[in-house]
């Protein structure tokens, strides 16, 4: 798999970096914890997930902060932060409408995002998802206290204790070598005192006041036997946001992997889902289009843009044809200009011309 690897700046500054892979129209995956875009690749954990989504759509996914190839050394992390990331790669690809993928803690960012940004949204997918963390649903406090001093102190070790604790609650029906996989990531994708900082956000989270407000068709998929993320939690996501399905899957792990008979109903119902809402022929061709490389490091929608401009349309033209306003198409040609040292929007739609983007 080939894959686009970008970077973005946050509203605090942090450097955060994402990944554009496939064609067709978007989905964008929200953050969760123990992510790195290359190492998931070749991973028995990850790769099935981005292959199989990757087929029939433009996949976006990003590293969390603190993780992966985006910046280590952060201010902080909180589900605020978290969000405001997912504004800031979506901004960046040049994305105004796209479906959402939230896994696990991505899940509540998700919702967050949602609220926070309507319209952009139109399709959502909730996968061992949960609208309350640890603290707040009445688990048991000391166990999640213990779990992330253990955090902290063992993360990534090669000790079979610490192994054991995680992949346990992760993946108990994991094979040998998914396991061994999954140790390294923990190594590769973070530090102890990152993940731990993530747990203990994580376990504060609270969205169900949220999900009544969600307008958005959403399909809710989780496993029964999910030891990481209890299986009442995804039924009472789909209970809670109104226009929802749910699917269980048959899997203790918290994500099936490839060889599992839950992991075959979980993607065809994905795609069933994702193609209902891919009806617009002309909203595929525009997510295919923005999915090829770009000359003069030119953003997909920067390019949308320019090609909007060679035809001639005026920045009111362009707002009302892509539903945004005049002022981000301002902005938008502004950047155009600079980054193919156009003098006016005469030699920017030339280079367009010049360079197939007409």
């Amino acid at each position: 798999m080939d894959q686009d690897i970008r970077f973005c700046t946050a509203p605090d500054g942090v450097q955060i970096a994402y990944s554009v892979m496939g064609s067709g129209p978007p989905l964008v995956k929200a953050p969760n914890w123990m992510a790195h875009l290359e190492f998931e690749l070749s991973s028995p954990v990850w790769s099935h997930w981005w292959q199989e989504l990757a087929k029939h759509h433009t996949l976006v996914r990003f590293d969390q902060r603190g993780s992966g190839l985006s910046e280590r050394n952060i201010p902080k992390q909180s589900v605020d932060s978290w969000v405001d990331d997912l504004a800031a790669v979506t901004d960046h690809a040049g994305l105004d409408q796209f479906a959402l993928l939230g896994i696990s803690q991505g899940g509540a960012i998700a919702a967050k995002y949602i609220d926070k940004h309507p319209g952009r949204v139109n399709r959502l997918i909730l996968f061992g998802a949960f609208g309350r963390g640890r603290s707040k649903r009445g688990d048991n406090p000391r166990e999640g206290e213990a779990l992330q001093v253990l955090t902290e102190a063992g993360w990534g070790r090669d000790e079979p204790s610490y192994r054991q604790l995680f992949t346990s609650r992760f993946m108990p029906g994991a094979s040998r070598e998914q396991m061994q996989w999954f140790n390294e990531l923990q190594k590769v994708s973070s530090s102890g005192k990152n993940a731990a900082n993530v747990l203990a956000e994580t376990a504060q989270i609270d969205v169900l006041p949220l999900l009544g407000q969600i307008d958005v068709p959403t399909l809710v998929l989780h496993a029964r036997g999910d030891a990481q993320v209890p299986f009442e939690q995804g039924r009472q996501l789909a209970a809670m946001i109104p226009n929802s399905r749910f699917v269980p899957l048959e899997s203790s792990n918290h994500l099936p992997m490839a060889s599992e008979p839950g992991w075959t109903a979980a993607i065809d119902e994905v795609q069933a889902f994702l193609k209902a809402g891919n009806t617009d022929p002309e909203l595929t061709s525009q997510a295919a289009q923005s999915a090829a490389p770009l000359p003069a490091g030119l953003t997909p929608r920067e390019g949308e843009v320019l090609r909007l401009v060679a035809a001639g349309q005026s920045n009111r033209d362009i707002a009302d044809g892509l539903f945004i306003t005049t002022n981000t198409v301002a902005n938008h040609v502004k950047n155009i200009l600079a980054k193919t040292n156009s003098g006016n929007r005469t030699e920017a739609a030339a280079f367009a011309v010049a360079n197939g983007l007409n």
